[in-house]
Parts: structure tokens; sequence; C-alpha cells
């Protein structure tokens, strides 16, 4: 059995892989326990000193990778540098920071000292989605290898050669042989790798449906799991808005990677009396968006990572369209042997379209029109999701109240878009997981929380 990339530009592989099998990655978990035995017992400056040598090795690589990315799953080589950086910059926060997010706590009790500890827990496994081949296993590998943990990783089927990268990427930066490897595995494998005993933990990042297998089977075998799944993020536009500086913020969150983010705006929710104006500018920046091949430092938009996915998305546009909705910009398909898909805007969007209920991962924008702030609030809370959302207003004290108070998401933004950060914790709330990742909550997903008390 073998993993296939295959250029979603071209349609032509790139390489074949050969898949592990059951007994190699038994041997592989069990050799990364082993190497955990050890890696536990490193100290912090050990530990920040191999962090910052991978951070170092990345931005070495960093036009390697990104042509890599192009070439694999599409994205733009532009935004591939930046991917890479943002793993780089990950890698050197918790150099520096992770000692004391994971220092003793002193409590004071009746007892002659009480405290909390913080102790890595083994080997946890990731499994990783294409969309961010790097940053999305960068965000939970620094922080597992700097609380003592080690990681094994298995990566989405169509990004192989990402995957083994990530692999190769760790041993330049001289850790211990084992610490983290690359599973070579299809979805089928997923729950006999949870099963193994020597996995404490599980970090996913993916589909909902996904996160509820994953889940299900982690639980059953009282595992903990960490899920960053779908999104469907609204951005509320009130009537005191700076539109034109609006607009430009929602396009540029809406085509990034392509549309291809869970926390890429989907969802602009515009109140009445701005609408015709929001609309008109935003429809000429979408319209100045280039699409074209990902290896050309000038194209926005990139070709989806694969052709089953681009039309997935087009049927969601048509299914749109035909319960209502308007199409004003794009709505075609360029080239049947290409996975390219046009920047799309669609008016009119209401419940029960695709567009309204679902998470549309492309360059596909869904406009709803909204009374007032109320019925914004409404409309951008009525969905399954909750990963991110944003607001824009003139007014910041009423922005903030709406962000902080109102909108039911992990990451909510005035006038500006849904990014992460490794200084700042990520996840989401309903259907779009649980867990954070990232800043010292991340870290302290997977250690265990120990209490010591001595008398």
């Amino acid at each position: 059995m073998s993993i296939t990339a295959v250029n979603p530009v071209s349609g032509e592989k790139i390489k074949d892989y050969k898949e592990h099998t059951a007994q190699q990655v038994t041997g592989k978990i069990a050799r990364t326990h082993q190497a955990w035995l050890s890696w536990k017992e490193t100290t912090h400056a050990e530990r920040s000193s191999l962090l910052n040598n991978m951070a170092q090795v990345l931005r070495d690589r960093s036009e390697a990778l990104a042509i890599l990315m192009a070439e694999e799953m599409g994205k733009p080589i532009r935004q591939g540098h930046d991917e890479i950086e943002k793993c780089a910059v990950c890698c050197e926060y918790y150099a520096k920071n992770a000692q004391d997010l994971l220092a003793d706590r002193l409590i004071k009790t009746g007892a002659s000292k009480s405290y909390v500890s913080f102790q890595p827990i083994g080997v946890v496994l990731a499994i990783m989605p294409w969309n961010f081949p790097f940053w999305q296993v960068f965000r939970f590998l620094a922080p597992a290898l700097a609380a003592g943990n080690c990681g094994v990783l298995k990566h989405a089927s169509n990004v192989p050669g990402c995957a083994m990268a990530i692999e190769k990427i760790v041993d330049a930066a001289g850790f211990p042989e084992y610490v983290f490897q690359t599973l070579l595995v299809g979805s089928s494998m997923v729950e006999k790798i949870i099963e193994d005993p020597l996995i404490r933990a599980v970090t996913l990042t993916g589909s909902t449906s996904a996160g509820r297998r994953v889940a299900q089977k982690a639980g059953s075998l009282i595992k903990k799991t960490v899920l960053e799944l779908g999104g469907s993020d609204a951005y509320v536009v009130l009537e005191d808005a700076d539109l034109d500086y609006a607009a430009e913020i929602c396009v540029n969150s809406r085509i990034t990677n392509s549309g291809q983010s869970c926390i890429a705006a989907k969802r602009f929710i515009v109140a009445r009396p701005v609408l015709d104006e929001f609309t008109r500018l935003f429809l000429q920046k979408m319209r100045a968006k280039k699409m074209g091949s990902p290896l050309d430092l000038d194209t926005d938009i990139g070709p989806q990572a694969r052709i089953d996915l681009r039309d997935q998305l087009h049927e969601q546009v048509l299914e749109s369209i035909k319960k209502g909705a308007k199409c004003i910009l794009g709505g075609e398909i360029p080239d049947h042997d290409s996975a390219f898909y046009p920047a799309t805007v669609l008016t009119g969007v209401r419940p029960g379209m695709p567009a309204y209920d679902e998470e549309l991962f492309g360059p596909v924008a869904a406009i709803i029109a909204a009374k007032d702030e109320e019925d914004a609030i409404r409309i951008a809370n009525d969905s399954v999701f909750g990963l991110g959302a944003a607001v824009f207003t003139k007014d910041l004290a009423r922005g903030e109240r709406i962000a902080a108070t109102r909108l039911q998401a992990g990451f909510c933004c005035v006038n500006d878009r849904v990014q992460s950060d490794a200084r700042l914790p990520f996840g989401g709330v309903k259907e779009s997981g649980y867990g954070r990742e990232l800043s010292d909550f991340g870290i302290h997903e997977f250690v265990n929380i120990k209490t010591v008390y001595m008398k």
C-alpha cells in the first residue's frame, strides 16, 4: 500500500510513499515511548536550546518547504513562507517561556508545603489536516516537546511529503532520536493507534465528523483529547463601521489559504443601512484578487487542495443558489482538470442554504443582511460552530462588549481578522471543538497537573 501526493494544479502524481504497516506503527510508537523515558528527564534549558535550533532549521528551509506546500496542497508560496515563519516563532515562544509556564505553583494550605507541579504524560498522537500542513503540527509539537512529552503524527494523506519533512526538521535540530515520528497511514488505522496503551492523549484538527469519531474512541479508553474542528466564522459589520477598512479585512480573511481555513471569515453579517455600500466595496476587493499558480509570488488564490474538495464546494454553492441565494461573482468552475475555484460572492443568504448552515471551505463569501445590532448577533450565533468571530464598529466600547460577552466563539476580534498567535489560547466552542492550543493554556492541556502536599 502507498500514499500518493498529487499536484492539485496539474493533477499529476508527485511521489508515492510506502504506507507503514500495523507492525511498523506499533514499533514506532514503542520507540517514541522509550525516547520519552529519557526526554522527560531533560532540563528546560536543554529543551529550549533545541527548540531554538528548530526555529533556525525552519527558517533555513523556508523556500523548499513553501514550494513543497505549493506542490502538495496548492498553498500560494507567499503564504507558505509566512506559515514557516509562524512555526519558527512558535518554537521560540516556548523556548523562552516554557520554564515559567511550567513552574511549580505554591498554594497556602494547612500543610507545611503544598504546590501544583506540571509533569509530562508521555506520547501524544497528533492527527492533523492538510490546509496548514506545518503550522497545525508545530503548534502542537513545540509545546508538547517543551513540556517533556513526545509525539507521533498521523498527517493528512495528501501531504505525505510535508509530514516526512517535519520529521527531518526535528532530527536536523538535534532532538534525540524518536522523540517525534511520522506515521504514514490512512484514516482506517487511527482507531488502532489510539488503542495503543503507549498513546496517552490525542490532539486533532479536522472536521467535526472526524472529531466525533476520535473523541468517542479516545473517551472509551479514558484518554484525553483536544479537538479543533470546523468553523463558519461570522464577521459582523455594524452601521458605524469604517466600511472600506472592514471590506478589506473581511476579503483578506475570506481568501486566506485560498479560503481553506477553519478560521477564515465565511459569513458576513451586515447591518441593513450599510449593506449596499459594504457589498459594493467587498465585491470590488474580491474581484481584484488574483487566482493563479501557487508558485507565483503575486497569486492571492491558489487551487483547492483536491479536485473532490473543489467539487464539494461547488455543490454547496449551486445548492445555495437553487434555494434562493444570488451569485454576484464567480460560482463557475474555470478548469475541470485542475482544482481551481474562483473568488465567489453570494448575497441573499438565508437559513436552510449550505452557505448559511454549513462550512464552505474555499473562497466563497456569504453576505447576510441584519436589521440591527441585536439581529446581527442573533444571526452570528445561529450556527453549530463557534471557532472565531469579529465585529466592526468605530465605537470600541460597543465592539468590546459584543466580542467579550455576546458572540459565541472561542476567539473574538474587534476591527481585525481572527488569526492564531502563540501567545494567545486558540480553540472553539459548540461543534468547533474543545480544549485550547497555544499560550499557557495549550502547554497545560497535555501535562499531569499534579498536587504535592507535605505535612
